[in-house]
């Protein structure tokens, strides 16, 4: 795709996990605007997304695998981790993260539900699309690159494992693998250093353990990588591939141990940044862009592409423009595209809301209510690996970075809607249990930490409820 298409080299997630990133996307709204705080609660089932637009005009409509956008999947665990994230008590919610190798040198298929609705697409393609006589949308949603459930800790225990095959792993070449710098637990934010300790990983870790979870999710990537290979294979045997818009993103991206942490829920590149690349019809081969776009921007492009018109009320703006490096004169109605994004995050595994902003060379993150954690302002074109806040140091930057984003989005206003929400939710679902309400939440994922006090963190619980 890079090579025959257009790589944008500042994609952002508008939220750093699966369901709130992607109810962004298949809106084309900010997450404070959809209200899709945490895994849990995604898009409310009336909201009119791009495909539903798509498919009124006159399109044939495809989805395969993947989609969690809507409200009311993932674990109870998952749920009541988000909502009690104010309460003063630090448990560690997720397996220490690790590697597991399968299979032997022949094993190709690691992934193997990803491969199976990979293998419908195809069919899909070879057999339908080629034989439609009206134009066709098809959306594939890939699991991989993801860590597995970890089952050795007890079903709940958390996502935690890199998983691959040595057909993989024999991809990877270890010694061009960056360990990430850390800083002393003492020295990190607040928030980052919750993060770490609910991820499982203040504890000690071996530059070979390190190491090996990066080589295993670039093989996950890899094997990631095959399947989209067979998406556009598929279309190039068909002929399909001279006239499709093909579009390849992520909905957040893996930490894989930088910042001393695993997965996702965090505004530093290796969870924020998305790959994003397109190709196709005049669509410039071989060209970087290196504006900053998010993945609301994908709603309008999809319209753009179908020339259907362009609801005005959207976050996002199409990104057709910048492929067809068209001047601001014969941009949208709207006007020009702004020079920032905005992502934000309110679910599990982060004691705050938090709220990024994007533009230039700076990066500008904001928690809570705007005083009561401190900001952080990195400078990505001096400090990529964001190691150095330097927001005491430019004071008069965060200022005007903040006033920016306060004409966004009123975060404070934001950050305590979503405490208020956390607090009826994990009421309703306590009133829910009766009982059993003691048992339940002693046995979610936190369980190995839970049971050693369980009177003190139920008696955390019950302060915070009564503040």
């Amino acid at each position: 795709m890079k090579r025959y298409g257009t790589v944008f080299l500042n994609a952002y997630t508008n939220s750093p996990i699966c369901c709130p990133s992607r109810a962004a996307m298949w809106s084309g709204l900010f997450t404070h605007l959809t209200e899709s705080w945490n895994n849990f609660k995604g898009l409310d089932p009336d909201y009119i997304t791009w495909m539903d637009l798509m498919e009124k005009h006159g399109y044939h409509t495809q989805k395969f695998g993947k989609l969690d956008y809507t409200s009311g999947h993932h674990s109870v665990s998952n749920r009541v981790e988000a909502w009690t994230r104010d309460v003063h008590f630090l448990l560690r919610q997720e397996g220490r993260p690790m590697v597991n190798l399968t299979g032997d040198r022949k094993r190709v298929r690691v992934m193997e539900a990803d491969w199976r609705n990979t293998d419908k697409a195809v069919n899909w393609i070879k057999e339908e699309a080629v034989n439609l006589t009206q134009p066709f949308v098809l959306y594939l949603g890939l699991n991989l690159p993801h860590p597995y459930p970890s089952p050795y800790a007890g079903e709940n225990f958390g996502s935690s494992t890199f998983l691959t095959s040595p057909y993989w792993l024999e991809k990877v070449n270890y010694e061009a693998i960056k360990i990430p710098k850390w800083s002393s637990l003492s020295e990190m934010h607040p928030v980052d250093y919750y993060s770490s300790y609910t991820k499982n990983c203040t504890g000690e870790f071996t530059e070979e353990e390190v190491r090996n979870i990066r080589a295993f999710y670039y093989a996950m990537c890899a094997e990631t990588d095959a399947m989209l290979g067979e998406i556009i294979s598929a279309l190039g045997d068909t002929g399909l591939l001279r006239k499709a818009v093909v579009i390849f993103t992520a909905d957040h991206g893996e930490l894989a141990m930088e910042h001393r942490q695993f997965y996702k829920m965090s505004m530093y590149e290796g969870s924020s940044h998305v790959p994003l690349l397109v190709m196709g019809p005049g669509v410039k081969e071989q060209q970087e862009i290196p504006d900053v776009v998010s993945l609301v921007d994908i709603y309008p492009t999809m319209l753009d592409i179908a020339r259907i018109p362009v609801p005005q009320n959207l976050s996002g703006y199409s990104l057709i423009p910048l492929l067809h490096k068209k001047t601001e004169s014969e941009v949208s109605p709207r006007g020009p595209r702004p020079s920032w994004v905005l992502s934000e995050f309110h679910g599990c595994n982060v004691n705050s809301s938090v709220y990024m902003l994007r533009t230039g060379k700076w990066k500008y993150i904001a928690y809570s209510d705007g005083c009561s954690v401190l900001p952080q302002l990195f400078d990505l074109t001096a400090d990529p690996d964001e190691l150095t806040n330097v927001a005491i140091k430019f004071p008069l930057i965060v200022h005007s970075l903040d006033k920016i984003l306060r004409s966004i989005v009123n975060y404070p206003k934001v950050s305590s809607s979503v405490q208020e929400y956390n607090k009826r939710q994990f009421i309703s679902w306590k009133q829910s249990l009766g009982q059993n309400y003691s048992s339940v939440i002693a046995n979610l994922r936190w369980h190995q930490d839970w049971l050693k006090e369980q009177k003190k963190y139920e008696n955390a619980i019950d302060k915070w409820l009564g503040e």
